[in-house]
């Protein structure tokens, strides 16, 4: 039999099915009840061929009418300069399309890890995932990022071994990784057949058929008899998969006992089960560049990935009492704005999974977090950056909005007669840093009204301004994420100015104790100021700042003057006399005041009050702090050494060392300026897998070299 793409509907026509490159009208294709939409996402390792194989998919099914490849540039959801320049993916991009009677909300994110916070949105939305794999690497770093991303918000996966046709594939290493380093019990549903450049197509174990693909663009699916070479290894495997069903299927069991026949449909259901309550992992077998092996995947999807109504109520709350939201349309609607995406010129959309009811143009939402009443003024179905305006959006559904005023990523938008808040996605902390200055200070204004922009896109990006040196500081995910959002900045908005290392913010504390009396006098429009003031100071280790005490009897000094001597010594010690760095950890103790009622001004007390603490910071023995941060990296067991050495190199104390699975946590605490480019070096060291988190702990002294 023979499966090949034309015509406009599923025609049985001489044992040959066939289908159209023209999509459905929208208002047909999507309209259909919500036990037939699967919301999925495309994860993987970079480079494992995630947007190939949802390019592939868009084809077959319709969507688009020409195969883009990712290293020209040309993949439909690699739509952003900076993706198609590098040949990457940076930022999640979302489409609708249909195979057979099943529509998909598809999800391609990124597989870089700087880019981590656009698979962790997407999976807190998503109803399953396609998890694909390089035959050839197997399990890579960001594989297991993604996987353990996944296990965290339960989502059932499939995994799609890709690659089938390069020389050294071997898809039993990937299977034996899943297992040993994932953790996970993948259930081949396919025997390969050849592999490297005699990869000829898979068997279909459920079906016991023998699948191969034909034409330059894989159109044409022959499904023959399984060959003679591969019959007995196919049996055996059917045979594995049943008993691998049987464990947990009474049906299938009581059947397997009995020796009664165990049908394809039997098998199917089983292993749909098994799949959404997370007992097992489907796996299938192709290659995404040669059109080999996406019409099964895509089968996989409609039989075994969940519907919205094979899923439990969401759970929320609202003033503290919990609420439940069943992922149909007759509920109270609620939805969750999980990514943001803005663009020079042009409206800010709001990415939002709808969980529950329906909301039509026009139609009120309430922001959870702001107590905000809006009305939907536009709702987008999206591909990639193109977008089709739809009059409502409703359970199930993922869309794009536009002009909403206060959200932001992780709000709930619900019925205002029925509100809800959602729990919100968690995203990592910044953990790079690099300063921007504007070319110009007429730039500075349109500088930070675009970072406030990004800011409220991207929740691992942080920019402030550091009061202490002046600087415009830009924190993220790693190198490459500042580099992409630095050049957005320049080539997208128009932006000049140039990016620098940041400065390390020091501190200055005192070594011993010092009392010293200033006199001020002085004539001033034409009124003598007088003051004499003696204070002391020595070091308050542990404090964290500064301390002041007035050691004057009760009413020895009016109060004014009191406030305007602790304001002044305050004051002066946020410059310190060794570098001019805030001064931290001191006791500042008010010993004695010559208080003239008509000449001690505020002038002259202040004056007196900070000439006498800047001799004191003079004369105690200064010394410069530098911040020391409380650092934790994850790495996977067998890097533990290497990176416990990189991290003595640094300076670094080591804390301490706690297993966590099959990963191991390090504690340790790190001067803030080893820190700078730890990314890089950690990811070297880890082969990718490991990350880290740092804290200001304290400040120390800096060591002279």
């Amino acid at each position: 039999m023979r499966i090949t793409r034309a015509g406009p509907f599923r025609i049985f026509s001489g044992g040959v099915f066939q289908w159209n490159s023209q999509v459905l009208a929208e208002t047909r294709v999507f309209s259909m009840s919500p036990v037939n939409l699967r919301n999925i996402g495309v994860i993987a390792h970079i480079d494992a061929g995630k947007t190939t194989t949802t390019e592939r998919i868009l084809y077959y099914t319709g969507k688009i009418h020409r195969m883009g490849e990712v290293d020209q540039g040309s993949a439909q959801m690699d739509w952003m300069l900076q993706e198609q320049e590098r040949g990457i993916t940076i930022t999640s991009a979302a489409t609708t399309c249909q195979w057979k009677d099943c529509i998909i909300n598809i999800i391609d994110t990124p597989g870089h890890v700087d880019f981590t916070a656009e698979v962790e949105r997407s999976l807190r939305v998503l109803d399953g995932a396609v998890v694909v794999f390089c035959a050839v690497a197997g399990v890579q770093p960001q594989s297991e990022k993604v996987w353990r991303q996944a296990d965290r918000y339960g989502v059932p996966k499939i995994v799609f071994v890709n690659k089938m046709d390069r020389l050294g594939a071997n898809p039993e290493k990937v299977l034996k990784e899943i297992r040993e380093v994932l953790k996970g019990d993948p259930l081949p549903l396919q025997l390969p057949v050849g592999d490297g450049a005699d990869f000829e197509g898979v068997v279909d174990l459920p079906g016991m058929e023998f699948l191969r693909w034909c034409g330059p663009n894989g159109d044409a699916m022959e499904k023959n008899p399984v060959p003679e070479v591969v019959a007995d290894a196919a049996r055996k495997e059917r045979d594995r998969l049943v008993e691998k069903l049987s464990e947990w299927d009474d049906g299938i069991l009581s059947h397997f006992l009995e020796g009664r026949e165990i049908t394809r449909d039997m098998i199917i259901g089983s292993i749909r089960e098994g799949t959404i309550r997370g007992r097992i992992v489907p796996v299938l077998f192709g290659s995404a560049l040669k059109n080999k092996g996406v019409q099964p995947l895509l089968d996989a999807v409609n039989r075994y990935l969940p519907s919205p109504l094979d899923l439990p109520p969401v759970t929320g709350s609202w003033k503290g009492e919990s609420r439940t939201r069943a992922l149909v349309e007759t509920e109270a609607f609620c939805g969750l704005v999980f990514k943001i995406m803005a663009f020079a010129g042009r409206p800010t959309l709001f990415y939002v999974r709808v969980y529950s009811g329906i909301c039509r143009l026009g139609g009120k939402i309430l922001n959870g977090r702001t107590g905000d009443t809006e009305r939907v003024m536009k709702i987008l179905r999206m591909h990639a950056n193109r977008r089709e305006e739809i009059r409502e959006m409703k359970a199930g559904d993922i869309v794009a909005l536009v002009g909403l005023k206060k959200a932001r990523t992780g709000d709930t938008i619900s019925d205002p007669a029925d509100p809800v808040n959602l729990e919100e996605p968690v995203f990592p902390k910044p953990v790079i840093f690099v300063s921007i200055e504007p070319r110009s200070a007429g730039e500075e204004e349109k500088l930070m009204g675009v970072l406030e922009v990004l800011a409220q896109e991207d929740p691992t990006f942080v920019a402030k301004r550091d009061e202490e040196t002046g600087q415009i500081i830009l924190s993220g995910m790693g190198e490459l994420h500042l580099e992409v959002l630095t050049q957005r900045i320049f080539d997208e908005f128009k932006v000049q100015g140039r990016v620098g290392r940041p400065q390390v913010s020091y501190r200055e504390t005192v070594t011993r104790k010092v009392k010293r009396t200033e006199h001020f006098l002085r004539e001033i429009a034409g009124k003598e100021n007088e003051a004499t003031v003696t204070l002391q100071v020595e070091p308050s280790p542990g404090t964290g700042d500064v301390r002041f005490t007035d050691a004057l009897e009760e009413g020895a000094l009016p109060a004014d003057a009191r406030r305007w001597i602790r304001s002044a010594a305050l004051e002066a010690a946020g410059s310190g006399a060794k570098a001019g760095y805030p001064v931290i950890d001191i006791l500042v103790n008010l010993l004695d005041v010559r208080y003239h009622p008509e000449k001690s001004t505020e002038i002259a007390l202040k004056a007196a009050a900070s000439s006498a603490l800047n001799q004191c910071l003079r004369e105690a023995g200064p010394v410069l702090l530098e911040p020391i941060m409380a650092v934790e990296v994850e790495t996977p067991e067998e890097f533990t050494g290497e990176v416990m050495g990189s991290l003595t190199l640094m300076r670094g104390a080591i804390g301490g060392v706690k297993k966590e699975g099959a990963l191991e946590r390090i504690t340790a605490s790190i001067p803030l300026k080893e820190m700078f480019g730890y990314t890089t070096r950690l990811r070297s060291l880890t082969q990718g897998r490991g990350a880290f988190t740092m804290e200001l702990f304290r400040y120390l002294p800096v060591v002279e070299p």
